[in-house]
Parts: C-alpha cells; sequence; structure tokens
C-alpha cells in the first residue's frame, strides 16, 4: 500500500504557518504613513488691482521637519515669536513669484499664528497660518504669474500643496458673500519619477468691474439679511411708529398715513446715517476696532426696545435712527476694509454695497409693514408689543455683554437666529400678506361699511 509522503493535517498546518508568515511580513514592512493620511497645505490667494495677498496654512509637523525650525504641538504664541525670523526666511528661501517671462515678484510676510485645524481623514492637527504679500514688478499682470513653491514639498515627498483664489473683486468672487468658495487653481506636488517639483502657472480670466460691482451689490443684500442685529433695531424702532404718545405711555393711533410717513423717515434717516459712516470710514481707510463698535449696535437696539414699551423720544424716531445709524455704517464698513481694495474699486464696491444693504433693507421694511400697522388694531396689541420689545430687549442685553466680553448662552442663540434667513422671510411674507387680507376684509359681515371704516379710520 502506497503512502503519502504527507498527511492532509501536516499540509494544512504548513499553508497556515505560511500565511502567517506573510501576513506579518506585509504589516511590518508598511509604512506607518499608510495608515493614517498626513494633511496637505493650502494657499489662500486675494488676487488685488497691484497685488496678491496669500494665506499659508502649513502643518506644523511637516513645516518643523522641512524647515528644521523647533515647532511642535506644544509651540506657544511666545515661542513662536522668538523663531518668526528663522521662519521668514526660509520661506523666503522657498517662494519665488515671477512674471511668465521670469521676472521676480516682491514677497513680503507677515503676521503668523499657531490654531487647531482639521482635513478630511486626517484628524486634528496643529498650523502655521502665515500672511503674506505678493507685488509684481512695474508691468507686471498680478492675475498672470508662475509660482514657484517647494516649502515642505522638497523635503517631504507625499505632501501636496492646494492653492486656491479665495478672492478676486474682477471676476465677482468676494470673501464671505455666502455663495463664494474658494476656487482650486492647482495642486503642488513632486513628480516621483523625476523627483522634481514644476512651478505653477496661475492664469486667472479678465474680469470686470461690473462684475466686482455686482457681487458687492449682493455682498451688501447678504449682509443685511443675515445681520440680525441691523435688521432688529431698524424694526424695533418701527414698531411704535403707528402710536400716538401721551405722557410717558403709548396710548392713542395714528392715521395709517401718519405711520407710513414715521416709517418712511425713520427708515431714510438710517439709510442716511450708515451710508454716511459707512463713505467717510471706507475712503478715510480708518482703523477702528470692532468691539466697541459691536458694543454700539447692541446698544442701540436696547435703547430701541426701550423705547417700544415706553416713549423716550416719541416724534424724534427718525433723529435717533440717523444717529445710531452712524455706527451701524461703522460697522458695514469693517467688511470693506477687510478686502483691501484699491480707490477705483473702493469707490464701486461702496455704491454696490450700499445698493445692496438699502434694496434688501426696503423688501424688508415692506413685507413688515402692513404687519406693523395692522398690529396696532388689534385689541391686545399693547401686550403684543411688550413682549416684541422685551424679547428684542433680551438679545440686545445679551449681545451688549458678549461683546464686553462676557459670554453667554443668550447671545449664542441670538447669533444663531440669523442663520435662518430663509424662514424669516417667509415668516415676514406670510405675516404681511395676512395683515392686508385681514384690514380689507369685512369684520363685520352684518355691517360692510364699519367693517371699511375700521380699516381706514384715522
Amino acid at each position: 500500500m502506497n503512502r503519502l509522503p504527507i498527511s492532509l493535517s501536516h499540509a494544512l498546518r504548513m499553508l497556515a504557518g505560511i500565511a502567517t508568515v506573510v501576513t506579518a511580513a506585509l504589516l511590518l514592512a508598511a509604512p506607518p504613513a499608510a495608515a493614517h493620511p498626513m494633511p496637505h497645505s493650502v494657499l489662500l490667494l486675494d488676487v488685488h488691482e497691484t497685488s496678491v495677498t496669500a494665506e499659508l496654512e502649513l502643518p506644523v509637523g511637516d513645516f518643523a521637519r522641512a524647515g528644521g525650525i523647533d515647532l511642535d504641538e506644544d509651540t506657544t504664541a511666545r515661542q513662536l515669536s522668538a523663531r518668526e525670523a528663522a521662519i521668514r526666511r526660509y520661506l523666503a528661501a522657498h517662494v519665488h513669484p515671477t512674471t511668465r517671462r521670469g521676472q521676480a515678484w516682491t514677497v513680503t510676510f507677515g503676521a503668523m499664528g499657531l490654531s487647531r485645524s482639521e482635513q478630511t481623514s486626517t484628524g486634528p492637527y496643529r498650523e502655521l497660518t502665515v500672511q503674506a504679500t505678493l507685488t509684481p514688478p512695474a508691468g507686471g499682470d498680478p492675475r498672470r504669474f508662475v509660482l514657484d513653491y517647494d516649502v515642505i514639498v522638497h523635503q517631504v515627498v507625499t505632501h501636496t500643496v492646494l492653492v486656491s483664489v479665495r478672492q478676486d473683486w474682477a471676476t465677482g468672487k468676494v470673501a464671505d458673500d455666502g455663495q463664494s468658495d474658494a476656487t482650486q487653481v492647482g495642486v503642488i506636488r513632486i513628480d516621483t519619477r523625476t523627483m522634481t517639483i514644476a512651478p505653477l502657472t496661475v492664469d486667472l480670466e479678465d474680469g470686470s468691474i461690473w462684475s466686482g460691482t455686482y457681487a458687492m451689490f449682493r455682498l451688501g443684500a447678504h449682509h443685511i439679511l443675515e445681520g440680525t442685529d441691523h435688521l432688529l433695531f431698524l424694526l424695533i424702532l418701527l414698531l411704535p411708529a403707528p402710536l400716538q404718545a401721551a405722557g410717558n405711555r403709548w396710548r392713542g393711533l395714528a392715521s395709517t398715513r401718519t405711520a407710513v410717513g414715521r416709517i418712511g423717515r425713520t427708515t431714510l434717516a438710517f439709510t442716511v446715517g450708515h451710508s454716511v459712516a459707512l463713505a467717510v470710514s471706507a475712503f478715510g481707510r480708518l482703523d477702528i476696532p470692532a468691539q466697541p463698535v459691536e458694543a454700539f449696535i447692541a446698544f442701540s437696539i436696547l435703547v430701541g426696545a426701550v423705547h417700544a414699551i415706553r416713549p423716550l423720544f416719541p416724534g424724534r424716531e427718525a433723529v435717533v435712527a440717523g444717529v445710531f445709524g452712524l455706527g451701524h455704517g461703522l460697522a458695514f464698513s469693517l467688511t470693506l476694509a477687510e478686502m483691501h481694495l484699491s480707490t477705483s474699486q473702493l469707490a464701486l464696491s461702496l455704491a454696490g454695497f450700499n445698493l445692496g444693504i438699502e434694496c434688501m433693507q426696503l423688501v424688508l421694511v415692506l413685507l413688515a409693514l402692513p404687519s406693523l400697522v395692522c398690529l396696532t388694531r388689534l385689541r391686545r396689541h399693547a401686550a403684543l408689543r411688550t413682549a416684541c420689545a422685551g424679547l428684542t430687549a433680551v438679545a440686545a442685553l445679551g449681545w451688549l455683554l458678549d461683546r464686553l466680553g462676557v459670554a453667554n448662552p443668550v447671545a449664542r442663540a441670538a447669533d444663531s437666529a440669523g442663520t435662518h434667513t430663509s424662514q424669516l422671510l417667509l415668516v415676514l411674507v406670510t405675516a404681511a400678506v395676512l395683515a392686508t387680507l385681514w384690514t380689507v376684509a369685512p369684520h363685520d359681515r352684518g355691517n360692510p361699511r364699519r367693517s371699511w371704516r375700521f380699516a381706514h379710520r384715522s
């Protein structure tokens, strides 16, 4: 009888052993980076009329490894300040923009900071942020240049750099307008076949002044729509407009014509106030601290809410709206100041931005007007008005404390209300339609004439 040279059970044990050894070898040979993708760098470009500003977002671990600069997860702001000179020298040696004919641009590096960040699949990491200004030589085009950039990439071969345009006024791309995201224009990485890093050619479309102006119009409309505090101030100041003051109370009703006139004058005065402040601060290039301006706006809302409960300045709402409008205009100007526009771009931007604010403001006031007039005709109008003003006062007080450095949940809740713009518009439209129907519809079916007189009484 012939016997097999090896038993079946022994063969299975041998196969299991081979499989185990091969699996272990593969696991031990696998590079650690394969299990944990490393973050990439981001280069955000803001294109201006005569220069390009850039924000470099650099993972601290890779940056320290490539530049030989002592930075890590525990580096403090003071330690970063002591290493700023070394960081600038390293960056200056690895960031070289030129014209397409090879003429060198001037590069200056500004503010630096450390923060926490996170990218898809990477988990949280420490990030170094550096601001830079890239200026072409005389006759150079800031919209077309060659970027020779190898920060980190020259030492960390797996690293990549995503280059995107965040702001470009001429093509209507305006940062923070709620619609524009950074547009990627290229990726910088090492070519593993030749081990070289090719410069990135940036070639942007020409754009036009109309694109920039329309973008600013859109930004102004978006700003007032999501600027909950600006809109709330105007509406709370208009709330008692259809009423007559007697002593320190709101008692009688004004005629519809009088109420509409007051609303129109108050809205116009607010418009003039913030337009003047916006123009002066923008063209004067005033460096205005944001905190006191924002606190002043919260205070203006608080004053308006108290006035809606007890008359503080009856008949002078337009004057108060104009004065407080100056503060609101300073807040609007902070948005323009961050864009670093040229004088010609600033003039067009100011016109477009202000027109956008006014158009959206007019739409919202027209939507609110029927409800404001109708509210005073209700039996419980005093209680409703007091409740609305009380809620506004609470929100304003929360904002005021928060903007003075005292964080609180009321301010956070009030801020979150500004993110629901679609719901706000829906409520205003619905209220306007219902108020209009209520005003013109007969309330007394037995006596339609009495109902018509009620709706139009003085």
